[in-house]
């Protein structure tokens, strides 16, 4: 299934380039799957990503592999395979993407440079950009990069496929975490049961993972993995790769020691979401969507006696924002926050800054976005007074907020959003 999946995918990618080339002025697109990145004074090397446009293509791992594309041929695919005692070096075998390419291999980088052969009128996207300028490719042509980029967000059922495999394999991972969190465990144990349970190591996740127990799930973005133990609150921020495709995951749990509130606020935030997940169609404009969220956690806020004014007044002016500071969501795919939900248009406008987290399209049924970034930072209440004194303070002012709100006293907890078109176990 997945091979046929495969071949439908690259007949697409070969469309897809064909158009892009003719609008750009190019006769031929050249991708490396990059260089590793080395540590300033230092031999290690980062881990290794492949650049994205060359994965568009190709799942082989590793670096300086070389693909070649031209209308109306095959892709033909230079694999650099070394022979190197200090590195495994593992056989290709016959895996399922191969059959789609003109495949040559070559053992040192300048023979997959030779290998390539002439290529004249030829645009090149990778990081490898000394070889490639001695070979007389156009470097990074910002027009074509954009319509590639473009094409990435609407996803062929072989993306699809990845992108709920990779769901499949992170819920795996949140359920072993939420049970380590239930027996007690610290934040560096329910991270290495969520990795545990995936059978994998840390540099083969989409990102590292976010463990926050207590008064620290009010961070966006937490990093530290404490030795605290019996939390109340987990904030639980972890995905999973299925051919380079990614998952992105964010999940509250309480304990039922967990203030009653606050469970209030969490299990009110997981309604809003499927709710909001109900209310997708076709031709809705994200950015309603994303308004609505704001009216419902406007909603919950003054039901929860967070907020004594009514919803419509509360989006309008803004007071929501410092508990939703973040978009609805973003696009998910190669790169965990993928790109096309930042152009307008195929040849590359984009919108103000502000609004770069939100779809300026409505999204085609084969888009996938995430909403896992949609979460009501229900912060505290020192972090939402800062936020909305800047916001809302007239200059000059020395006052305190407005008297619309009540002060929060709970610590701050984020609840997840997944794709509605893509399966996670919530």
């Amino acid at each position: 299934m997945i091979a046929q999946l495969f071949h439908e995918h690259v007949l697409e990618r070969q469309k897809k380039a064909a158009e892009a080339l003719s609008k750009t002025g190019f006769d031929m697109l050249v991708l490396s799957s990059g260089e590793p990145y080395t540590y300033f004074a230092d031999d290690e090397n980062a881990p290794f990503h492949a650049v994205a446009h060359f994965a568009h293509w190709c799942p082989m791992p590793g670096p300086h592999h070389l693909l070649s594309i031209e209308p109306g041929k095959k892709p033909r695919l230079v694999r650099y395979a070394p022979e190197d005692y200090w590195y495994e070096q593992k056989a290709l075998g016959d895996p399922f993407w191969a059959p789609e390419f003109d495949l040559v291999e070559a053992g040192t980088i300048d023979a997959v440079w030779e290998a390539l052969g002439p290529a004249r009128n030829a645009a090149y996207i990778g990081n490898e950009v000394d070889r490639a300028r001695a070979a007389g490719l156009a470097l990074n042509a910002e027009k074509l990069v954009s319509r590639l980029d473009w094409d990435r967000a609407y996803k062929t059922d072989y993306e699809i496929q990845s992108l709920e495999e990779a769901s499949a394999l992170g819920a795996k991972g949140h359920r072993a975490a939420a049970r380590a969190f239930e027996a007690g465990a610290s934040e560096l144990e329910i991270h290495y049961a969520f990795v545990q349970a995936m059978e994998s190591t840390e540099d083969e996740l989409p990102y590292p993972t976010i463990v926050a127990l207590n008064e620290k799930a009010a961070f966006l973005h937490y990093y530290n993995k404490r030795d605290v133990r019996n939390g109340n609150v987990l904030l639980i921020d972890a995905g999973a790769k299925a051919r380079g495709y990614a998952s992105d995951i964010t999940r509250t749990h309480v304990s039922s020691r967990c203030d009653p509130r606050f469970t209030a606020l969490r299990d009110g935030v997981e309604k809003l979401q499927q709710e909001l997940c109900r209310e997708i169609r076709p031709g809705l404009p994200f950015g309603d969507l994303h308004r609505a969220a704001h009216l419902k956690v406007a909603s919950l806020l003054k039901e929860s006696d967070l907020l004594r004014a009514d919803p419509e007044e509360a989006e309008a002016r803004g007071w929501t924002r410092p508990f939703l500071p973040h978009g609805l969501g973003h696009h998910l795919g190669l790169q965990v926050h993928d790109v096309g939900g930042h152009l307008r248009i195929r040849r590359g406008t984009r919108p103000p800054l502000r609004q770069s987290t939100l779809i300026s399209e409505t999204p085609a049924p084969s888009s996938r976005v995430t909403f896992s970034r949609w979460s009501p930072a229900f912060t505290s209440s020192r972090c939402f007074s800062g936020c909305f004194a800047r916001e809302r303070r007239p200059r000059g002012s020395t006052g305190s907020s407005s008297p619309s709100f009540r002060r929060s006293e709970e610590s701050a907890s984020r609840t997840t959003w997944s794709s509605p078109k893509t399966a996670i176990e919530t």
